[in-house]
């Protein structure tokens, strides 16, 4: 008498027909079992229980199995989601910070544009910004910057940016400098004495190398320029290039006769500037030559 034959199950995991306990293609369990956590019924090949979601140690086909990845030691694994979360924020800053920074010239000078930290502002936030960078202290008013002209906004801005950067307010000097080189933004095409001006803000902002194109784009049209001598000494000192900061400090002092009896408006307002670089370059440089 012929037994009858074993009824043909279906894998749930590779899709295999087949009978017996185990599945011929991937070895799943093909039989019934029970949870070992809460002893709930198993559907064949279930690999975790559908009432406690405990593994039930049921294998995996490795069609299924995606190629691994090697496990980071000491934890870093469970930070990675954070480490994602923050390059993503980045390139979101980054994005939204471009608009401050489209060049109108398409010299690579001015290529490295450092994003600054941009204040979030809502209609009244910006009113208030606007007052504050007009000189304003929060619950006074102060002029009204929309009245001005574009360039009396970038300067006052300036100032503003620097009184705080003296004052040592980086905080207030991050709030500001994005709205500042905004306000310079609509001035381009820039003169040696606007880039100067962006300069000096992208460096109290720590934008090195934004504050760095622009001595080198100042100095590409003219060499002996004094602002863009001292743009480059200070960039130089900041990032710890002592060679460099001599080399612009040695031509500072060269130039520095002929250039000032050329009386241009930006030597003119920035005299402060030119006077302390001098002393600093005699200083460090005056006395080994």
């Amino acid at each position: 008498m012929t037994s009858p034959s074993s009824p043909q199950l279906i894998c749930s995991v590779c899709g295999t027909a087949g009978g017996g306990r185990f599945c011929a293609e991937c070895g799943a369990t093909l039989s019934p079992a029970v949870c070992a956590a809460c002893q709930a019924p198993l559907s064949p090949g279930a690999r975790f229980c559908h009432r406690c979601g405990k593994p039930t140690g049921a294998a995996i086909p490795s069609s299924a199995i995606a190629t691994p990845v090697a496990p980071v030691r000491g934890g870093i694994s469970s930070s990675l989601p954070w480490a994602v979360a923050a390059i993503a924020l980045l390139a979101l800053f980054a994005m939204s910070a471009g608009k401050f920074f489209n060049a109108s010239r398409g010299s690579s000078l001015d290529a490295p544009l450092n994003a600054l930290p941009q204040a979030a502002l809502g209609e009244q936030g910006g009113a208030l910004a606007d007052e504050l960078a007009a000189g304003a202290t929060p619950g006074s008013r102060g002029p009204d910057i929309s009245r001005m002209s574009p360039e009396e906004r970038a300067e006052r801005l300036f100032n503003r940016v620097m009184l705080l950067a003296n004052q040592g307010k980086s905080d207030s000097v991050l709030f500001f400098a994005p709205m500042a080189i905004e306000a310079y933004r609509t001035l381009a095409p820039w003169t040696p004495d606007q880039r100067y001006d962006v300069g000096r803000i992208a460096e109290v902002a720590g934008a090195l190398p934004l504050a760095k194109a622009q001595a080198d784009t100042i100095l590409l049209e003219n060499p002996n320029h004094l602002l863009g001598l001292i743009l480059g000494a200070r960039i130089a000192s900041l990032s710890g290039d002592a060679v460099a900061r001599r080399r612009y400090e040695t031509r500072f002092l060269d130039a520095e006769k002929t250039e000032t009896v050329k009386k241009l408006p930006e030597y003119e307002r920035h005299q402060d500037d030119i006077v302390n670089a001098l002393a600093n370059a005699r200083r460090s440089v005056g006395s080994k030559r």
